[in-house]
């Protein structure tokens, strides 16, 4: 149940060989995203459990999931990318339905992230699912 830029990322990955190259991707993928506004880089909107720091603020609209993010660190902005992929434009109510580890496990995230960026990254999922589920 992945969306078309998920899917995207994820023949891209098929395409890169090495991990090297993979890696690279997910720091570009980061780099391309908007920033997120300094004024929302507060605690509401800080994710615990990262190693970096690291901001996620949802935006719902029409029923539609979508979320702006940052951190301090190219890789878990590459990820935050990655997610945002995964999740943008999914309906709210879907949202908790997106099997999120085994998606990113397509893409070989699990074996080449240390277990700070994995914990992390189940982090941020938690949180995406977390306010979905509220909305």
């Amino acid at each position: 149940m992945a969306t078309a830029a998920f899917e995207e990322i994820a023949e891209t990955f098929e395409f890169l060989d090495d991990w090297e190259d993979r890696y690279r991707h997910v720091i570009e993928l980061g780099k391309a995203m908007a920033p997120l506004d300094d004024s929302f880089k507060v605690a509401g909107y800080k994710v615990d459990g990262c190693a970096s720091q690291v901001w996620l603020r949802p935006v719902i609209s029409g029923g539609v999931f979508d979320f702006q993010g940052d951190s301090d660190a190219m890789i878990v902005r590459g990820l935050i990318a990655v997610l945002h992929a995964l999740y943008s434009g999914v309906p709210v109510g879907q949202v908790g339905a997106v099997n999120a580890p085994a998606e990113l496990g397509r893409l070989g995230l699990n074996e080449h992230l240390s277990s700070q960026r994995s914990n992390g990254l189940r982090a941020m999922v938690e949180r995406i699912r977390k306010v979905a589920a509220e909305a």
